[in-house]
C-alpha cells in the first residue's frame, strides 16, 4: 500500500486516537443507563441508605411472616426475633383452644375476687378489641385449656428474656419493639423504631385488687407463663419515656396484654 496524503492522515488522526483510547467499545444508551444505576445502587449500599428507609417503616418486609388464625377465626400477623417466631399483634380470642369460653368480667369487684381464667377489654369497651386485642388475668393464661392458638403457647420468663438478649439488652430493647410515632403511644415515645416488627402498642391494664383500668397510650404490658409464687407471675412492659423491655411481677388478678410464640 502506498503512502496516504499528508490532508487523509490528518482526518484520520483523531478517530484513530479516540479508538485507542476507548478501547474501540461503543457504550449504549440503556448500557450508561444500566451502569448509572449500579454506581447508584453502590453509592446507597455504601452509604446505608437501606437500613435508614428501613427505620422509617413500622414492619421491616424482612421480619415479617404469614399470619395465623385462632379458634376464633382471627388473623394475626407474626414477626421473626432471633429464632423465635412471635405473634405481631396483641391475643383477641375469647375461647380457650378447646372450644370452652373464657369468662368476660366487666365487674370490678368480682375481677378483683377471681381467681379463675377471665378476660375484659380495655376500659369494658370492645371498640379496643382489633388494634390492642384483650386483657386476660393470670388464670387464663396457666390452665389446662391453652389460651393461644395450636402449635403457640404463652411466652415463659426465660423466652422473653432470650428476646431481650438477642436486641441487645433490656435498656434498648423496648425501642425496638415499639410501633413508631405518637399515634397510639403518647409524646414522647423515646426511642421509638420497630425494627423487630413487633409494633408494641401501649394497652394498659387492669388492677387485680380495684378492677379499675390505668396506663392507655403510655405502657403497654405483657405476661409471660412463669409464675414468681402462688400470688404472682412474671412480665415484661414497655413504656412511652424510655427504650427499655423492663421485667417485673405482679398479682395473677392483675389483667395484662398477650403476646404467643411458636413452639419450637
Amino acid at each position: 500500500m502506498g503512502k496516504l496524503p499528508v490532508t487523509v492522515l490528518l482526518t484520520l488522526l483523531p478517530i484513530l486516537l479516540f479508538s485507542q483510547n476507548n478501547n474501540h467499545k461503543f457504550i449504549s444508551q440503556d448500557e450508561k443507563e444500566l451502569n448509572s444505576t449500579q454506581i447508584l445502587n453502590k453509592t446507597r449500599e455504601k452509604n446505608n441508605y437501606s437500613n435508614i428507609s428501613n427505620q422509617r417503616t413500622n414492619k421491616p418486609s424482612n421480619n415479617e411472616y404469614d399470619t395465623i388464625i385462632d379458634i376464633d377465626k382471627n388473623k394475626y400477623k407474626t414477626v421473626q426475633i432471633g429464632n423465635q417466631l412471635w405473634m405481631a399483634e396483641n391475643l383477641k380470642v375469647i375461647h380457650y383452644q378447646d372450644g370452652s369460653e373464657i369468662n368476660l368480667v366487666t365487674d370490678n369487684k368480682i375481677w378483683a375476687n377471681l381467681k379463675a381464667g377471665a378476660y375484659c377489654w380495655y376500659n369494658n369497651d370492645s371498640i379496643h378489641k382489633n388494634l390492642y386485642g384483650a386483657i386476660y388475668n393470670f388464670y387464663a393464661i396457666c390452665n389446662l385449656h391453652n389460651l393461644c392458638p395450636m402449635g403457640w403457647h404463652v411466652p415463659t420468663d426465660t423466652e422473653w428474656e432470650i428476646a431481650v438478649n438477642f436486641l441487645g439488652g433490656k435498656n434498648i430493647a423496648g425501642g425496638k419493639l415499639k410501633e413508631i410515632g405518637l399515634l397510639h403511644w403518647k409524646n414522647p415515645n423515646i426511642c421509638a423504631n420497630n425494627s423487630t416488627g413487633f409494633t408494641a402498642l401501649p394497652g394498659g391494664y387492669r388492677i387485680g385488687n380495684s378492677g379499675s383500668f390505668y396506663d392507655f397510650g403510655s405502657v403497654g404490658f405483657w405476661w409471660s407463663s412463669t409464675e414468681y409464687n402462688s400470688e404472682y407471675a412474671y412480665l415484661r412492659y414497655i413504656n412511652n419515656n424510655n427504650s427499655s423491655l423492663k421485667k417485673n411481677f405482679y398479682v395473677k388478678r392483675f389483667g395484662f396484654s398477650v403476646r404467643c410464640i411458636k413452639d419450637n
